[in-house]
């Protein structure tokens, strides 16, 4: 059994999907059943119940997962290490963070890093970062830049790069909400909220502390629409769709900030704890290593 499949059956694992695993990895649907048929074959038990609906891990498919994220990590240690010649480190290492935190954090590591190491090529995939932690846990990426979850993985290290207030946005423009808003806050009265449109998050820790907010103050939300990532959030937020919930980080990074405004909000939300995370088999790749200790050292985080 070679890496190859390893790598298809733990992108199969978490996609559940056939087709997704194909389109992904450059196969066929049927190319990637075959391949699963093989493992079944060699392995000797079921790894996936499949019917016409869905795809679900059998036991015997959840200790393979295991397997195949530990061996496939393995391997890319030795891999890496004894690739290392005398000019230093060299390989590929694959970082997953926002669009957000590309420019406004891994900048200040990047510029060091490719100084320092030049032949280490980085995979820069972006996407919205309440995947980030989930993408290290998966083995899909080395590193991720990410929120802190309230609850981490024993499985992962992290260390805190900055801070962030989550903070309440409305539109600036003239329009139904706003109009809705300034109405109250012109004469000090308390907000409808249960009258307000809301943009939220899909999934994801500002959507958990929304979602706690709402408890704790008795409001049943009208949620307008879910989006994926903080930066639709200030996109539709600043059309005049409604009210959102965003970090500060993402909002002063914005080239909509100008549209949106600030909403006082007492007592505030609990603030995003911005890092960088990776796994603890993951450090023990010279390449991810030497990545994470040029970003403490960029930082220097006194957190």
């Amino acid at each position: 059994m070679d890496t190859k499949q390893l790598q298809l059956f733990l992108h199969l694992s978490t996609s559940l999907h056939f087709g997704q695993t194909g389109e992904a990895l450059h196969l066929s649907a049927s190319a990637v059943s075959r391949s699963v048929k093989r493992m079944e074959e060699e392995v000797g038990q079921r790894l996936l119940e499949r019917d016409n609906r869905s795809v679900r891990l059998t036991e015997v498919g959840r200790q393979f997962q295991t397997y195949a994220r530990q061996s496939l990590g393995q391997w890319q240690s030795f891999s890496e290490a004894v690739k290392q010649g005398t000019e230093g480190l060299e390989g590929e290492i694959s970082v997953f963070c926002s669009v957000t935190a590309a420019y406004s954090i891994l900048s200040d590591v990047l510029e060091p890093f490719r100084r320092r190491y030049p032949d280490i090529e980085i995979k820069l995939r972006t996407g919205d970062q309440a995947d980030g932690i989930t993408h290290l846990l998966n083995g899909e990426d080395d590193i991720a830049i990410a929120a802190r979850p309230d609850k981490l993985s024993a499985r992962l290290q992290f260390f805190t790069l900055t801070y962030s207030p989550l903070l309440f946005i409305y539109p600036a423009i003239h329009c139904a909400v706003e109009g809705h808003i300034q109405s109250h806050l012109a004469v000090g009265a308390e907000l409808p909220w249960q009258e307000i449109p809301f943009i939220v998050s899909e999934r994801g820790l500002a959507r958990t502390r929304l979602d706690q907010w709402f408890r704790s103050h008795g409001v049943k939300p009208d949620i307008y629409a879910q989006v994926s990532g903080h930066e639709a959030i200030v996109s539709m937020v600043g059309l005049g769709f409604g009210v959102g919930v965003v970090p500060e980080l993402v909002l002063v990074n914005s080239p909509l900030k100008d549209k949106v405004q600030v909403l006082d909000v007492q007592p505030p939300l609990v603030p995003f704890a911005v890092g960088m995370s990776a796994s603890a088999q993951r450090l023990e790749n010279p390449l991810v290593k030497a990545f994470w200790e040029c970003a403490k050292s960029s930082y220097r985080s006194e957190f």
